[in-house]
């Protein structure tokens, strides 16, 4: 499978699926017949493995770096990373170029069979028995022959091989008012991240692990409000979503907000590891209010702060 693969291209007729809770997946082989995949959005090109330059003191499981179209990116051998212990010696042939969190890096795997489409409902949280490996599985499905495709964690990767930049000092919010924020992500290294900012910003905050999930606990606050005789603002002030979550997407999951009465006033911020304007395009459609490219902790409270004192 070469670069600029047709497999590749129409990000137009991707961004279609925003709202619709459907994905497409690149699947690949790390040679131990395992099925992996990656979102496709995160993947700019397929091609064989070119020239690695090794560098001292890299972490467990970074070949190195290349040189690609002027820019120095790191090579990570995901066979290694995860530890692997039966993957082929020639596995590494074929490199991935991915992007995300305005980082971009090479993976190095076995082989890419093709491009899916499925829904997101049909991706499930990982049972913890097979989110093992410091958690670098972050979903699961299931192909039309019965064969399981473990969706990868690539948050957790980069976090693991870059690392995570650490929380600046931040000026807590200052009000009467209670603040309270629901955020949802699947990727654990995600939560960690978002719940420092707002430890640090002296927010309060509820959680879920998926969109599905939220939008579950979401309704549920809803009706505690009615019942109380309160509007939901009272104890939202802002719902902070992923793109990518099992089950339902953040795309669905803003449609289902902005469609219902009770969620009037409450702003959408859309929190991803996605930050091309094709993805920051697909969220204003469906009617997010601020789109914050992961993970920069001091934009994210720079964003949450005007829309917690409005």
């Amino acid at each position: 499978m070469e670069n600029n693969n047709p497999l590749l291209d129409s990000v137009d007729a991707r961004t279609k699926l925003a709202g619709f809770n459907k994905m497409e997946i690149l699947l690949f082989s790390l040679g131990s017949g395992e099925i992996f995949g990656i979102n496709v959005f995160k993947v700019r090109e397929v091609s064989q493995t070119p020239k690695i330059t090794k560098s001292p003191n890299m972490p467990s499981g970074v070949e190195g770096v290349i040189s690609l179209r002027g820019n120095i990116i790191p090579v990570i051998s995901l066979a290694k990373f995860i530890h692997l212990d039966d993957a082929p010696e020639d596995t590494g042939h074929t490199m991935i170029v991915t992007e995300y969190s305005r980082h971009t890096q090479g993976f190095l795997v076995h082989d890419v069979d093709r491009i899916i489409r499925v829904d997101w409902d049909k991706v499930k949280p990982p049972q913890s028995m097979l989110a093992g490996q410091e958690g670098l599985i972050t979903a699961i499905t299931e192909l039309p022959d019965g064969k399981l495709v473990s969706i990868l964690d690539v948050e957790q990767i980069l976090a693991n091989t870059i690392g995570i930049e650490a929380v600046p000092e931040l000026a807590p919010i200052e009000t009467e008012t209670e603040q309270s924020i629901f955020f949802a992500d699947d990727s654990a290294v995600a939560r960690k991240e978002i719940i420092m900012v707002l430890d640090k910003m002296g927010v309060k905050y509820q959680q879920a692990t998926n969109g599905l999930e939220a939008w579950e606990k979401l309704q549920s606050l809803a009706a505690r409000a009615h019942q109380d005789g309160a509007t939901l603002h009272d104890l939202v002030r802002i719902v902070l979503v992923d793109a990518e979550m099992p089950e339902m997407d953040g795309y669905v999951l803003t449609k289902n907000i902005k469609a219902d009465q009770r969620f009037e006033g409450i702003p959408v911020v859309m929190h991803s590891s996605l930050s091309s304007e094709a993805n920051r395009d697909m969220g204003k459609r469906v009617g997010v209010d601020a789109y914050v490219a992961k993970f920069d902790p001091a934009v994210l409270a720079d964003t949450l702060r005007p829309l917690l004192l409005r």
